[in-house]
């Protein structure tokens, strides 16, 4: 059974988000399943710290780019709308270069709230950060 308020449109995702935050880190929705949502971003100049690693604020600029369109695409948006409401990361590994996948899964889908896992792994599957972030469902039509 989906989770999903009516079918994703990923384009319309991407092309959203191209003009902010998610179109200058280069993050990219992938592909929306019956419980989750997988987007990819690039371990580039602009998503690196200056050691040359994955800056762990971009994983988590990632963490809650996924929970807000998933907690979005949820909700009916002509009645309520989401926003971020905590978040934390644990930071496991490293990665230098290459792409980084995440995928959010919902662990509860409430009336005024939802609580998502975000898993954050490299090209070779490994993991690399674990998100829980928690979304506030507030009544009003979303802007999206």
């Amino acid at each position: 059974m989906t989770i999903w308020n009516s079918s994703p449109n990923l384009e319309l995702l991407n092309e959203r988000g191209a003009l902010c935050a998610n179109g200058h880190l280069g993050i990219e929705m992938l592909e929306a399943g019956e419980n989750y949502l997988k987007a990819r971003m690039p371990v580039d100049a602009r998503t690196r710290q200056p050691a040359g690693v994955l800056h762990g604020g971009v994983s988590v600029v990632l963490a809650e780019t996924l929970a807000s369109w998933a907690a979005s695409l949820v909700v009916d948006p002509e009645k309520h709308h989401c926003v971020g409401q905590e978040i934390n990361a644990n930071h496991v590994r490293a990665v230098s270069d290459g792409w980084v996948y995440g995928v959010a899964r919902p662990l509860h889908l409430g009336r005024t709230s939802h609580v998502w896992d975000v898993r954050i792994s490299d090209e070779g599957g490994k993991l690399v950060c674990v998100s829980r972030v928690t979304m506030a469902v507030l009544q009003s039509a979303s802007r999206y």
